[in-house]
């Protein structure tokens, strides 16, 4: 996988026999730290120092003086996504499909598939910019989420039908892109709309053949998103967890055993299992910690949960895994998306943890798009009416 720079790997050390501790707290209830630093953030010519990427798929990131915008859940709804990056300042609202926030870092938390059909087209378009940012000095990171985990495990219980159609039209798309994948996959978001549309027109005709065409859709998705598959290799290019700066980013909350079994670990496991069998290891295993249970990465709603469903002294246990987490990691606050928030982007926890998965989509709430800027450690949500855009201070750091 390409990336900006990359730096020797600077592995965790587990944090302090408060391990199993920390385990009986969570089942009650349902070290040496990484840090960068720096005196300055820019070079001697004044331009902003590069951006520095530590391991494979990115875990460590170093973005010095950048303005950080993190979108939640986006579940196939290409129109929202588009809004939502709008907002973030990222995207061109002349549908042309362009990056105009300059050496902004843009880190969206999982979810992109189910419950939606424009899929691929999202993955697409976040590929497509990720590839213009860092012409500009700017990033894309994704970090996996619970849905293409599942996805790539062959659960399909959350797809669209015209999710399915959409595999359908990808894989015929890339047939005539000569089975070049880059080409294809980079493209699809500017030309997936008339295959959308010449698709409809023909199922008007066909509809009696719907129910063959949905089993054509399951076996198209199967060669796409099984392990070793060519999309399942795109997904396995992102982690499951991010640490930018001083924010930590995953899609259901990070744990202190998550950290004590090794971030960088992680990632490499469950992007390992997403590439499929190779010849050092010919039947790569799911990663259980990360990806399956209900205190899994990707899983993980402790963070998210809010009274009168918990007691105080719950509250404070849960407090206490957070503030254990970013202490071990070396981070100020955590980012997540999972559960969708009716209220909008907030945080709890004296703002050490983020909630911004807001439902967007239509599959889900059909909400206002939200994201979260970070600037100079300062946190704020910016809310997207679609005819206008308006900001709402949150909080703010010192």
């Amino acid at each position: 996988m390409a990336t900006l720079s990359l730096t020797c790997s600077l592995p965790l050390q587990p944090p302090s026999s408060s391990q199993s501790q920390s385990r009986k707290l969570i089942d009650s209830i349902v070290s040496t730290p990484f840090q960068y630093s720096s005196s300055s953030t820019t070079s001697s010519n004044g331009s902003l120092k590069p951006i520095v990427v530590d391991g494979d798929p990115p875990t460590f990131v170093s973005a010095p003086g950048r303005r950080i915008v993190a979108v939640g859940d986006l579940h196939g709804d290409l129109d929202k996504a588009r809004c939502a990056l709008e907002t973030a300042g990222v995207l061109s609202s002349d549908g042309q499909s362009l990056w105009i926030g300059g050496e902004t870092v843009l880190v969206q938390l999982g979810d992109i598939l189910d419950r939606g059909e424009d899929e691929l087209a999202i993955l697409s378009l976040l590929k497509s910019l990720d590839i213009q940012a860092k012409a500009h000095g700017g990033a894309v990171f994704q970090v996996n989420g619970n849905h293409e985990t599942m996805n790539v495990e062959g659960d399909y219980r959350y797809v669209d039908n015209g999710a399915l159609d959409e595999c359908i039209d990808f894989l015929e798309y890339l047939d005539k892109c000569e089975r070049n994948w880059e080409e294809a996959f980079v493209s699809w978001c500017a030309v997936s709309a008339r295959w959308k549309q010449d698709r409809k027109v023909s199922q008007n005709y066909w509809a009696q053949w719907n129910l063959v065409k949905r089993q054509k859709g399951v076996i198209a998705r199967s060669i796409l998103m099984r392990p070793g598959g060519p999309l399942a290799c795109e997904l396995a290019r992102h982690g499951v967890v991010l640490k930018v700066d001083d924010w930590l980013f995953c899609h259901g909350g990070l744990l202190p055993h998550h950290v004590a079994y090794g971030l960088e670990r992680l990632n490499r496991e469950v992007s390992r299992w997403m590439k499929g069998p190779s010849e050092e290891d010919d039947s790569p295993q799911i990663p259980f910690i990360a990806t399956r249970g209900y205190d899994s990465i990707v899983w993980n709603r402790l963070y998210s949960r809010d009274g009168p469903e918990l007691e105080n002294y719950q509250l404070e246990q849960v407090q206490y895994l957070l503030e254990e987490t970013l202490q071990s990691v070396g981070a100020k606050a955590m980012v997540v998306g999972h559960t969708p928030q009716p209220m909008g982007v907030n945080c709890k926890y004296n703002c050490r943890i983020w909630r911004i998965d807001v439902g967007m989509s239509r599959g889900v709430l059909d909400s206002s798009p939200e994201v979260l800027e970070i600037r100079d450690n300062k946190a704020r949500a910016i809310r997207s009416t679609r005819d206008r855009s308006s900001e709402l201070q949150v909080a703010d750091y010192t």
